[in-house]
């Protein structure tokens, strides 16, 4: 039997069960094999992919919807990989175009590396941000917090919500109820009895990533982060929106370094809804 051509290969809806292939593909690539944050993907959000007649998958992708289920806000595309032997051959152009096709009216976001910007850029997408990924050993150096924060509980779920929905403009219930059991620390930021900033940390790797970051300011973001920093013995890494020059200066200035930018895109939509001067840094950049 001839093998079918790529073109004629079906795109299915991923589960956990394709975790493993998801995690192989991403080695395959050069990528961490991530599975704690596929899983995360693809139990809040929807998983695309091609399967591969040899074994394995030739592409993925995952999309995390916001807001009502039945009619998103928002749709962030994200982990969007096509295998070694398969690249260069129209694959990710044809998974792309089924996710938007999917995805209808909803306007979708993503954060593309100079090496994707191009084909995102052919099939709609617009450029309009910047995230600097920075990474290291957190330094508090004789910084001292002026803002006061602590561990996260259950009763405090309720607020955290509606801070999130507040500041990203879409409801998020799906991601924030995910975070105790995916992230090894959620902190809260507190003034006067009321929250004004959260901020978790989840284990990728080596590292800590710090994600998602939200904060009434810039000194409410550097306390959470210094609380999240003193409660690990790992690396820090996280993508921070570059409009927040006084945040990156800063935890530049206490031991992280620039390792990488990434180019926010949107297609659909010019500005992202919400708060950004309030959204330091996303849970992950593939769930926006």
């Amino acid at each position: 039997m001839p093998t079918p051509s790529l073109a004629d290969l079906p795109i299915r809806r991923l589960t956990l069960r394709d975790l493993a292939a998801c995690a192989d593909l991403s080695e395959d690539r050069g990528w961490p094999r991530e599975e704690h944050k596929w899983g995360f993907l693809l139990t809040a959000g929807k998983g695309y992919g091609i399967d591969d007649p040899a074994g394995g998958l030739v592409s993925a992708c995952t999309v995390t919807e916001y807001g009502p289920q039945d009619r998103p806000d928002l749709g962030a595309v994200g982990m969007v990989l096509v295998a070694e032997r398969h690249a260069r051959q129209g694959v990710g152009r044809r998974l792309m175009r089924h996710v938007v096709a999917a995805m209808g009216t909803t306007p979708l976001t993503l954060h593309a590396t100079p090496q994707g910007s191009p084909l995102y850029e052919e099939l709609g997408f617009k450029v309009t941000g910047r995230a600097e990924m920075v990474r290291g050993r957190f330094q508090a150096a004789g910084y001292q917090p002026t803002v006061a924060t602590r561990a996260a509980t259950a009763e405090d779920l309720t607020a955290i919500l509606s801070l999130d929905e507040e500041v990203f403009g879409a409801d998020r219930t799906h991601i924030v109820t995910r975070l105790p059991a995916f992230a090894d620390q959620l902190r809260v930021a507190e003034e006067d009895g009321r929250i004004i900033g959260y901020a978790g940390a989840w284990p990728n790797l080596d590292n800590h990533v710090v994600g998602p970051l939200v904060a009434r300011d810039t000194e409410t973001a550097k306390a959470l982060v210094t609380s999240l920093a003193a409660h690990t013995d790992r690396v820090l890494r996280t993508d921070i929106d570059v409009r927040h020059e006084e945040l990156l200066a800063w935890v530049k200035d206490h031991g992280l370094v620039s390792i990488a930018f990434n180019s926010v895109m949107n297609y659909g939509i010019s500005e992202l809804p919400g708060d950004w001067s309030r959204r330091f840094a996303p849970v992950t950049v593939a769930a926006g």
